[in-house]
């Protein structure tokens, strides 16, 4: 819960700063923030439920992890009309912050990674993975501060919007993956319905 919480609390910041500075990579990441939140908080609550629940959460899950890819993607359209490169001191800032945020998820998570199967091992990963996203915003603010471009803002953030629903379709295979074995399980006929 404490990455949850964690993951919750940046969402936030980078929202505000991202909104401030009219930064779509970095809203885009506020949504990668909000997906391991919900993740996390998925994994405390469900690591003891059933298949069959766990099945219906991740569902519902991967449903909140589009809302928000989906604004980002209307700021994005937004920006399209107006390319203006977003401050490169705060983007800098906040996505440094998000490295220390990622990596201190990271260290929290390394001891549960192989406990609890795959959610925890997916959630370490995820961290980890996490920690390049920021980087490359990092990198793309010094690309902002030569070219004096929004683009190179608005590709990243496409990109990591395309990540989050990546990850999205892959909750929800796991989580109907999940239904299937409690079928299975419980001698149910399997129907992929």
């Amino acid at each position: 819960m404490l990455v949850a919480l964690l993951n919750l609390a940046y969402c936030v910041i980078e929202t505000i700063v991202a909104l401030g500075i009219g930064s779509v990579s970095l809203f885009a990441d506020s949504v990668d923030f909000f997906e391991d939140f919900a993740v996390n908080t998925l994994i405390a609550l469900a690591l003891g439920w059933s298949l069959k629940y766990r099945s219906v959460a991740g569902k519902v899950m991967a449903v909140i992890i589009l809302l928000p890819a989906i604004a980002a993607v209307l700021q994005a359209v937004e920006k399209f009309q107006h390319p203006t490169a977003p401050a490169v001191g705060s983007l800098l800032i906040t996505a440094g912050g998000a490295i220390v945020v990622n990596l201190l998820c990271t260290w929290l998570l390394a001891k549960w990674r192989h406990h609890g199967g795959s959610m925890t091992a997916a959630a370490f990963l995820a961290a980890r993975n996490d920690v390049l996203a920021n980087i490359a915003i990092i990198i793309v603010a010094g690309i902002t501060a030569l070219t004096h471009s929004g683009w190179p803002d608005i590709a990243l953030g496409l990109l990591i919007v395309v990540l989050n629903v990546t990850a999205a379709k892959e909750v929800w295979e796991v989580a109907e993956d999940e239904r299937l074995a409690a079928k299975a399980l419980a001698g149910e006929e399997i129907d992929n319905d």
